[in-house]
């Protein structure tokens, strides 16, 4: 007697088609709780740059305290992504999430009650490991729950919340501290936090997706500890003389640069000698897919010129023109509008254009830097804020065409299995990249912002000048792998 085959549900049915309607609808009730997430710990990168002269005030710290207070969370933020990535990876995606997320929450209360330096420093550390942590659990879900042109969508989501969290951070902090008052306002730059982690923690354990059984995560469970000692080391002797800038002046610091180089290349050796017999932590047959190494390197070398952008302009407002911190944070709102705008729109036709959108792109940014720069020249006083907004506009929609669809180009090959590892190279590249251009950038501003007297607007325009060489270097990356697949058929 044969047995009869199994009764399936038929998928035009009407129950089919609901079932299937419910689950479309948690997975992107899931990527927004992720984004939700996502975008605290991004924002937390530029929220406290209008802080700080209220944190020093209240908390009398010293001039070191408060360049930890910032460096201090890049350098733990970028030592975590990549093993944290892979810890997602190799276990359960989900856990790893919710653990990151209720650190940052904790470690934000923490920061907010801070009472001396050293309490904030080290919540500030927390604070950027539990980022690292978090982070690349997002690329990683997306990658697991969206196909196709559904993932573009997502990744133009999550270019969105990059792009957003980076430019509204200096208007949310200059208006928290608007509110709260010059004493105390500071707090709430870290105790707006709070609220949301604890709404998104239920959230986030309802919809997330459990991991895989055991048997199908087989050969992905070992964690490569030297490898995550080696790529550690190596990122913060990479980081620190970068981060460290202002403050370490000796020219010492940069003989780290040759000791992140050596440790760095011992990592790809020992990567590659790994993988023989196990799962390493960051797969070297990843370098060998175009569209992946590419994306990496345009990350690395169009953060530097972004990120810098927002530095030293808040500095220029605030410093050079008086600016409050919230008319400083309004300044860059067109910047901010503008790129999340262009992320949404980038997400839904990168599948279309490809690499072609992202030279559009970077044409765009190179335009409004240039256009910022000469109206600067031309404007001075309060009205400088009102005249670069349609130069910043156009510079953030420029950067919403660059930072969603390189992400969703630059992870669309890598295998679901590797998608925390993937992302979190893409993200340590990316805050890298932030690390070294602001140093650069930075100190061409302020070799001409200090002095007796100092031009703030030379200082902007040279330091924007240095940005959009870094902005051009990437578009040189973009053009060659467009060519290269184009000779690739």
């Amino acid at each position: 007697m044969t047995a009869s085959p199994p009764c399936t549900a038929n998928p035009n049915s009407p129950g089919a088609s609901a079932a299937g309607g419910r689950a479309e609808a948690r997975r992107w009730r899931a990527l927004a709780v992720c984004l939700v997430a996502g975008f605290m710990t991004l924002l937390d990168v530029s929220i406290v740059n209008v802080a700080l002269p209220t944190v020093r005030t209240g908390l009398h710290m010293s001039e070191s305290g408060l360049q930890w207070v910032l460096s201090g969370y890049a350098l733990a933020f970028g030592l975590i992504l990549v093993p944290a990535g892979r810890l997602g990876d190799a276990r359960s995606r989900r856990a790893v999430f919710l653990t990151g997320l209720a650190l940052f929450t904790l470690a934000s209360a923490l920061a907010g009650a801070a009472q001396d330096q050293e309490w904030l420093v080290l919540a500030r550390l927390v604070q950027g490991a539990a980022g690292g942590v978090l982070v690349p659990q997002v690329s990683g879900f997306i990658q697991t729950l969206f196909q196709g042109a559904d993932r573009g969508r997502a990744f133009g989501a999550l270019g969105s919340t990059i792009g957003v969290s980076t430019a509204v951070g200096p208007l949310l902090g200059g208006l928290l501290i608007h509110l709260f008052g010059p004493q105390d306002g500071w707090r709430w730059v870290f105790l707006v936090n709070l609220p949301i982690g604890a709404v998104a923690l239920p959230i986030a354990y309802r919809l997330l997706p459990p991991p895989p059984p055991p048997g199908e995560r087989a050969g992905q469970r070992d964690f490569d500890p030297v490898g995550v000692l080696l790529l550690g080391a190596g990122t913060v002797a990479l980081l620190l003389p970068f981060v460290q800038e202002q403050q370490w002046h000796s020219a010492a610091r940069w003989l780290l640069l040759p000791t992140a180089a050596a440790l760095l290349g011992a990592f790809v050796g020992w990567e590659r000698y790994y993988a023989r017999r196990r799962e390493p932590l960051v797969s070297m047959e990843l370098f060998a897919v175009r569209s992946y190494a590419a994306g990496v390197l345009l990350s690395l070398v169009y953060f530097a010129g972004f990120t810098a952008i927002f530095f030293i302009f808040t500095l220029y407002l605030q410093t050079g023109l008086h600016y409050s911190a919230l008319a400083a944070g309004l300044a860059i709102t067109p910047f901010a509008a503008g790129s999340a705008g262009a992320a949404t729109l980038g997400g839904r036709v990168v599948t279309r254009l490809g690499r072609r959108l992202v030279v559009g792109g970077l044409v765009l940014v190179l335009l409004g830097l240039v256009a910022s720069a000469l109206v600067v020249q031309l404007v001075s006083g309060s009205a400088t804020g009102w005249a670069t907004a349609l130069p910043l506009l156009v510079a953030g929609a420029g950067s919403g065409l660059v930072i969603s669809p390189n992400q969703t180009l630059t992870l669309q090959q890598v295998p679901l299995a590797r998608a925390g590892s993937a992302g979190g190279v893409l993200q340590t590249a990316q805050r890298v990249g932030s690390a070294v251009g602001i140093a650069i950038v930075g100190s061409v501003f302020f070799t001409h912002a200090q002095g007796g007297h100092p031009d703030w607007a030379l200082a902007f325009q040279l330091g924007t000048t240095v940005a959009v060489g870094l902005v051009l270097a990437a578009l040189l990356v973009a053009l060659l792998d467009l060519a290269a697949g184009r000779r690739g058929g």
